[in-house]
């Protein structure tokens, strides 16, 4: 699958409706990063913005990259919106292919997870690279898939292990987190569930 193949998915997906996600923070995001000090950080693959306005609006340096056009131009709307536009960085950058240049104290993935091809090994090692020292590395994964999802059931989602032996360098990082988590969400049907999430936080010593 070619690079514009790629990018044509995630336009086609945003395309299928006028706001993809809820335009909340992530909740992960919220908890790790709430009691840090602002300073640099990287979003990756950061949609329509929610997690790097957010950020913003608590003195973060953010620069946000993201593969579609169409979610990059979401983020920027609401960035606008809410005067934080200054603070944030937006790249449109294939992650497998291409990474921002820089040190950050905070980089953060969250649900960093395809059906087309991402090369998820060689981003998150970028990523780590990317920390600056004292800084920290948040990665959430889907663990499993939604109870409404029945089409994903089948489908292998990667584990707590798999991502920490990409970027668990010993003696680079302490570990402050690193397992599976539960969230309360809502089905498409207004139903409550929880969700399963791998939750990794590392800082860099």
């Amino acid at each position: 699958m070619t690079d514009d193949d790629v990018k044509q998915h995630w336009e086609d997906r945003y395309a299928e409706r006028p706001q993809m996600f809820s335009g909340n923070v992530n909740r992960w995001l919220a908890e790790v990063a709430g009691p840090l000090a602002p300073g640099r950080v990287l979003d990756l693959g950061c949609g329509e913005g929610a997690d790097s306005v957010w950020l913003a609006e608590r003195g973060w340096q953010v620069t946000a990259v993201d593969i579609s056009d169409t979610a990059l131009q979401r983020a920027r709307a609401e960035a606008t919106r809410r005067g934080v536009a200054d603070r944030i960085r937006f790249h449109q950058l294939n992650l497998s292919e291409e990474f921002p240049d820089g040190e950050f104290e905070l980089v953060s993935a969250h649900f960093l997870q395809s059906l087309v091809h991402l090369d998820r090994n060689r981003i998150f090692g970028r990523a780590a690279a990317a920390v600056a020292p004292g800084g920290t590395l948040l990665i959430v994964d889907h663990a499993a898939a939604p109870p409404w999802a029945g089409h994903l059931h089948d489908h292998v989602f990667p584990t707590v292990d798999e991502v920490l032996s990409v970027v668990d360098d010993d003696g680079v990082w302490e570990r402050v987190q690193a397992g599976t988590v539960e969230r309360e969400t809502v089905t498409p049907d207004g139903e409550p569930a929880v969700l399963l999430d791998n939750l990794i936080v590392l800082r860099r010593r």
